[in-house]
């Protein structure tokens, strides 16, 4: 290899390398992955309170921001332990508010199995209603469920997931777990009727289109960096080791 063409390439790396640290202030993405253009605001008269962990709020592909950034009047609030948490604890002591935790468990009132008019029931009347979403792994949702003892004292909802998750990126524990904007997505489903929001005309999809486009999109970047390492880069690697 010449001079010239080493120095080329050189200049072409140190170029791409500058564009991929290059982020996005609202969605945290590489200027290439930026998915600011598919968000589609939603308007709902529930509001969800997203609580992300820290560990999660340092990942790229975090779908409780991007919930966050579809969702006008939500929150997206970081930590881990929420008992002490200021805005939370204003929320929760809130006489015009009620407030339940969208979480699985024996306790959980199941929205899957109820009528509409059930759903609505959830909300005492003349108050406004707040979703709590924890938004981490699912071993970091529970450990903060446990350090929180303003949230295990809420009412909590669930529902039984119609199909398995999307989240092709990251592993889930089993294929009915979901990822956060696919639970809140289908929350939406679930309580919209009950609550003034027209599921028919499908304008709450729109998280789950900003949803797989960044996956796609993580997955063309997985696909070509293979490309790249070329087919044997597992024998090389072992072989370095050793």
């Amino acid at each position: 290899m010449n001079i010239e063409k080493y120095q080329k390439q050189r200049e072409q790396l140190r170029q791409n390398a500058y564009q991929y640290r290059e982020r996005c202030l609202q969605c945290m993405q590489t200027g290439r992955n930026c998915y600011c253009h598919q968000v589609k605001k939603i308007e709902l008269s529930f509001r969800f309170i997203i609580l992300i962990h820290p560990i999660e709020a340092r990942r790229r592909v975090a779908t409780g921001r991007m919930t966050h950034l579809c969702l006008p009047h939500s929150l997206l609030l970081r930590g881990h332990d929420y008992s002490r948490h200021k805005v939370v604890n204003e929320i929760l002591a809130d006489p015009q508010a009620h407030s339940v935790l969208l979480s699985p468990g024996v306790n959980s009132a199941n929205l899957s199995v109820m009528s509409e008019a059930g759903r609505a029931g959830i909300l005492p009347p003349g108050k406004k209603l707040n979703i709590f979403v924890l938004d981490g792994t699912w071993a970091t949702a529970k450990k903060m469920l446990k350090e929180s003892s303003n949230l295990r004292v809420l009412p909590q909802i669930c529902f039984t997931p119609p199909a398995p998750s999307h989240f092709r990126v990251r592993k889930q524990p089993r294929a009915d777990c979901y990822s956060t904007i696919e639970a809140i997505h289908h929350t939406i489903e679930l309580l919209g009727p009950s609550f003034g929001f027209d599921t028919s005309k499908r304008t709450h999809d729109s998280l789950l289109h900003v949803f797989n486009y960044l996956v796609d999109q993580e997955i063309e970047v997985i696909r070509r960096a293979n490309e790249l390492a070329g087919p044997n880069r597992y024998q090389r690697a072992r072989r370095n080791i050793s």
